[in-house]
């Protein structure tokens, strides 16, 4: 009988010890299960905004082609495509700021603005291009044209996607208690890829 009673107190016992257990890792459990969860939107947010990052460069590099070839036949829109110039190389060093991880959101708000203002540039230089018959029947300058719209469209796409990713990223960053586990494991928000209005409403440039 005392054999009996020392097996129930030592299974008692036991469960307790295992209740406690449960008890005290939970908490670190929990927080790990969060963790992994944070970084996996974290890591599909950066891997996002590679696809961004791809397009943007390969925009940088079309842009100087187009205007070695338009410049021979816009003698007078020399202030549009010095414009153009002057933003490609402003959306180049903010892109090159970056370095690939858009860890900071006020690099990112830098970014967005100067590639909405490389936009605009661009797209008044399309515009102008319309008034030279010549221009448009020259093959490079199309070809790179519709390269650069291609481009264009690629850009909006990657950017929604990332966008959408940042979103999830940061709701889940910014709801307790799971605050708590991105603020100690250093997992911060990161800011979208959105030009102001103001960015993309360039002045616009009348025919010479």
């Amino acid at each position: 009988m005392f054999f009996s009673f020392l097996l129930a107190s030592g299974f008692e016992w036991l469960l307790l010890v295992g209740f406690a257990g449960i008890v005290l890792l939970s908490p670190l459990l929990w927080a790990i299960v969060v963790y992994n969860r944070l970084r996996t939107q974290q890591v599909r947010a950066q891997n996002a905004f590679s696809q961004i990052d791809v397009q943007l460069k390969r925009r940088c590099d079309l842009i100087p082609n187009l205007v070695e070839i338009v410049k021979g036949y816009m003698a007078h829109e020399r202030a549009t495509l010095e414009a153009v110039i002057e933003a490609r190389a402003k959306a180049a060093s903010a892109l090159s700021a970056i370095g690939g991880v858009p860890s900071s959101a006020m690099a990112m708000t830098a970014l967005a603005g100067a590639s909405g203002a490389l936009d605009g540039a661009v797209g008044r230089l399309f515009g102008l291009m319309e008034a030279y018959p010549e221009l448009k029947a020259n093959q490079n300058a199309l070809s790179l044209q519709e390269e650069l719209s291609s481009t264009e469209n690629r850009i909006a796409f990657a950017r929604q996607g990332f966008n959408d990713s940042v979103m999830r990223l940061n709701e889940s960053i910014v709801v307790f208690p799971a605050s708590l586990v991105a603020r100690t494991c250093g997992i911060a928000t990161m800011g979208m890829f959105e030009a102001d209005a103001a960015d993309r409403a360039l002045p616009s440039v009348k025919l010479s």
